[in-house]
């Protein structure tokens, strides 16, 4: 299946103890190249993440970021209180027990308590948990973007299904016109020589001919433009990872295109061999960005 290396998905869950959000973006290129950007406190999700993006994924440069919050939209905690009554416990004994020496000593009050460090704070959040809900959220981020990827690679397909028809109609338009070409430069021969009124051994005339018509014979060239374009389908209907496959085979065809404007011997062959040259310079932009 076509897949494109352009692609991006977020994806967000939120919990009790906050909010987790993925972010994958991928863009082309030659290899697979895998950023992960996570929290510290997410960091041993790291190699696991990777591990999956080399499993699903085979070329483009691809950055992942994980990014955790701990608060509200209001900007309030959506941790719970959490007091620390076996601390609270000892610091009323001790308040009796000074109090017990000295009688003039007052007792502790509330706001002096809920002051004293690690008597409140927020409750632990469990890290299994966390981790958990990150790798979970993570898979469902990679399946869209890979279903992105594979949406854009639908539509790189018939673009250059598109171009592929084109190149085979000027191919066939080419090859129909090529006898009349001949024909055409045989008369123009003959024109010339009789405008200069000299006499030419038939036989050397048709020896001429034929040395023209062998200089500008581009069916070779029409048949490797036809049996390259045919793979190119070939490798678009395959499972098999095309994109360099693909870049390999536009070098061929404008290589032909290259050959077929050489032997050119009238406007309108030439004319075809730039359109030809347009149209696989078209596939080859968008063959960049297949996987």
């Amino acid at each position: 299946m076509v897949q494109s290396m352009t692609a991006f998905t977020r994806q967000q869950i939120d919990k009790d103890y906050g909010s987790l959000a993925w972010e994958i973006r991928s863009v082309n290129h030659r290899y697979l190249e895998a950023s992960v950007r996570v929290p510290e406190s997410f960091r041993a999700l790291e190699n696991t993440v990777r591990e999956a993006l080399r499993k699903q994924l085979n070329r483009g440069k691809v950055e992942c970021q994980l990014r955790f919050q701990t608060e509200a939209a209001d900007g309030a905690s959506v941790g719970k209180i959490h007091v620390d009554t076996a601390l609270v416990k000892q610091l009323l004994e001790a308040g009796d027990v000074i109090g017990s020496l000295a009688s003039d000593v007052a007792p502790l009050s509330t706001a002096e308590l809920l002051r004293w460090p690690g008597v409140i704070g927020t409750a632990e959040i469990d890290k299994q948990t966390l981790e958990n809900d990150a790798l979970e959220l993570f898979v469902v981020a990679l399946n869209d973007l890979i279903a992105t990827r594979e949406r854009e690679g639908a539509e790189l397909r018939e673009f250059i299904g598109q171009r592929i028809d084109a190149i085979r109609a000027i191919v066939a338009d080419v090859r129909l016109m090529m006898p009349d070409i001949l024909a055409k430069q045989r008369q123009n021969l003959v024109a010339k020589i009789g405008e200069i009124e000299i006499e030419i051994d038939p036989a050397r005339l048709e020896q001429e001919v034929a040395l023209l018509a062998q200089k500008a014979d581009i069916d070779e060239e029409l048949d490797r433009l036809g049996a390259h374009v045919n793979e190119v389908e070939r490798v678009l209907r395959s499972d098999d990872q095309m994109g360099r496959r693909l870049d390999f085979l536009m070098q061929e065809l404008n290589r032909e295109a290259n050959t077929l404007s050489s032997k050119s011997i009238v406007v309108e062959t030439t004319r075809s061999a730039v359109d030809l040259k347009v149209l696989i310079e078209q596939m080859r932009e968008q063959i960049q960005n297949i996987e």
